[in-house]
């Protein structure tokens, strides 16, 4: 009987009490997904074909936006699904595999995020040394190592979740799935899926925010020994679309931390929101931000835009 329960898929989970209102809201979450497909993709075209974008810090913005399409991808068909077409049940193994690409792309994130204060700094501490120092080959290497990293050290929680007999309820309190969301529902001892995680978020989005902050004190640093007031301000402004993607990034994951840690008496609808909130608004705002504070991708997206004008 067990093994029958144990077998049987998830039942995902839109906004509680707010069925009535599920189609409305998939209309909202349709655009939102839409604008970060095209947000994201026109950045991943733009540095593609306009070759004065072939530097490394514009890959390392290509591997953002890369990153943020691919949360999108994973979690939009399951949303949607769940809002538009009342489709909630999910088999154990794509729940698995979701989990685990929504977990790997969120260490990826933060891994990328903290490259790109380095680039950021290598660029402005030894702007002559920068093209041969982050080389082609280098830059590749970089970015499989942050790629390795998310995808590899996540394994573990997945594995051992998927070993788990799950002999209660089924039903997730998300329209996506997540690590602490099914781990709820094990009939096992679970205590390595609850500390592997603790020592996983300070090795990675813990050290990787101290490790930016390092960064943009060196940077300033380096700054404030620039005699020009000119030079001064021109340094910083290449750094303003980073500090905004950071900030967003960490804004986010602080207030979902926040809202899960102390929110027992918020009501359960506010933790979805911000589920929410954290996989969509970074991805969102990310493409936003590069195009309006980045001379040379705004001045891309004007060529794309007069091109089809023609």
């Amino acid at each position: 009987m067990w093994s029958n329960i144990s077998a049987a898929p998830f039942l995902l989970t839109g906004f509680p009490g707010l069925g009535i209102f599920h189609p409305w809201i998939s209309i909202s979450f349709f655009v939102i997904y839409v604008s970060i497909l095209l947000g994201n993709g026109t950045i991943l075209y733009l540095i593609r074909e306009d070759h004065t974008l072939h530097q490394p810090m514009y890959y390392f913005v290509a591997l953002l936006a890369a990153t943020d399409l691919g949360v999108t991808l994973t979690t939009m068909p399951t949303v949607l699904g769940v809002l538009w077409l009342g489709h909630r049940a999910i088999s154990q193994g794509a729940c698995y595999f979701q989990a685990y690409l929504i977990h790997s792309l969120s260490i990826v994130e933060s891994g990328v995020l903290l490259v790109m204060a380095y680039d950021r700094f290598i660029a402005i501490h030894s702007p002559l040394r920068y093209t041969s120092f982050l080389t082609n080959a280098r830059v590749v290497k970089i970015g499989l190592g942050v790629l390795m990293r998310g995808f590899i050290l996540i394994v573990p929680v997945i594995i051992t979740l998927s070993g788990f007999p799950y002999c209660g309820s089924h039903v997730l309190s998300h329209a996506f799935c997540l690590h602490q969301d099914v781990i709820k529902l094990a009939c096992a001892d679970i205590t390595f899926n609850r500390l592997y995680p603790i020592v996983l978020v300070s090795l990675t989005g813990f050290l990787d925010s101290v490790l930016i902050l390092i960064s943009y004190i060196l940077i300033l640093n380096t700054v404030m020994g620039i005699a020009s007031g000119k030079e001064q301000a021109k340094a910083l402004n290449t750094c303003v679309s980073h500090i905004s993607c950071v900030l967003v990034f960490y804004v986010t994951v602080t207030g979902l931390t926040l809202i899960h840690r102390f929110g027992k008496y918020v009501p359960h609808v506010v933790h979805i929101i911000m589920s929410y909130i954290y996989f969509l608004f970074p991805p969102f705002m990310n493409p936003i931000i590069y195009s309006i504070k980045t001379k040379q991708i705004r001045n891309g997206i004007n060529r794309l835009l007069s091109l089809h004008r023609i």
